[in-house]
């Protein structure tokens, strides 16, 4: 299981949350998505640690924590939803399959 980070400035480096989680136990791998146009770090992370107990000690102190100037939001990090195969937006009423009435 891995924890999410949310809510954290632009700036912090795997090597900054590294050192913070490292605190309550080994920390076995730090994840910073990027946005895949701008490469610009999209605000949230995840880690994993060693052992269950040690991510919930992690996730107790943290929540809510202030660091570098933000409010952390520290939780469990819930499974990938699939988003499926599709490609373009989709969303909206699709109009083939509706009749008007004059």
């Amino acid at each position: 299981m891995s924890i999410y980070i949310g809510n954290l400035s632009y700036e912090v480096t795997e090597a900054d949350l590294t050192s913070v989680f490292a605190e309550y136990g080994s920390v076995k791998r730090v994840q910073l998505p990027t946005d895949r146009e701008t490469g610009r770090k999209r605000g949230f992370g995840f880690v994993e640690m060693g052992t269950d107990a040690e991510e919930t000690a992690a996730i107790e102190a943290l929540d809510g924590a202030e660091w570098m100037g933000r409010d952390l939001k520290v939780n469990k990090a819930k499974p990938r939803e699939d988003r499926g195969g599709s490609f373009g937006g989709g969303g909206g009423r699709r109009r083939d399959n509706f009749s008007r009435r004059y």
